[in-house]
């Protein structure tokens, strides 16, 4: 295997075990992280009934007018967690279970978990 067939494998192999633990039910529904190279994604979703609640992501233009020109990525993974909170908490949401994706709890992931707290979501 080449080394970038390798890594895929590796992070898709983290991302069973974590979903395999934690699954999102409607008491308390799943807060899912997706990276991409250039944007942040997460969402908080009812596995029982296969829907999203709420949702947010840095391509955004609210999100993209807070930020100023200049700021880093990082900043805008803690905005998504922030308003991804704020839209469950309208729908009702309190507690989630957090679904790293199979990356590891560092950097933008942790800035979105961080974000998420800071405005009132418990994991």
């Amino acid at each position: 295997m080449d080394q970038a067939r390798t890594r895929k494998y590796r992070h898709h192999r983290s991302h069973l075990r974590v979903r395999k633990k934690g699954a999102g039910t409607e008491s308390r529904p799943r807060l899912a992280v997706y990276k991409s190279l250039k944007y942040i994604y997460a969402q908080v979703i009812n596995d029982d009934q296969g829907a999203t609640i709420a949702q947010a992501s840095s391509k955004e233009r609210e999100i993209m007018a807070k930020l100023k020109a200049g700021k880093s990525s990082r900043e805008a993974a803690k905005l998504v967690g922030e308003t991804v909170a704020q839209r469950a908490k309208e729908s009702g949401v309190k507690t989630v279970v957090f679904d790293r994706g199979g990356y590891v709890y560092h950097g933008k992931v942790k800035d979105v978990a961080d974000g998420a707290r800071s405005k009132g979501l418990q994991f």
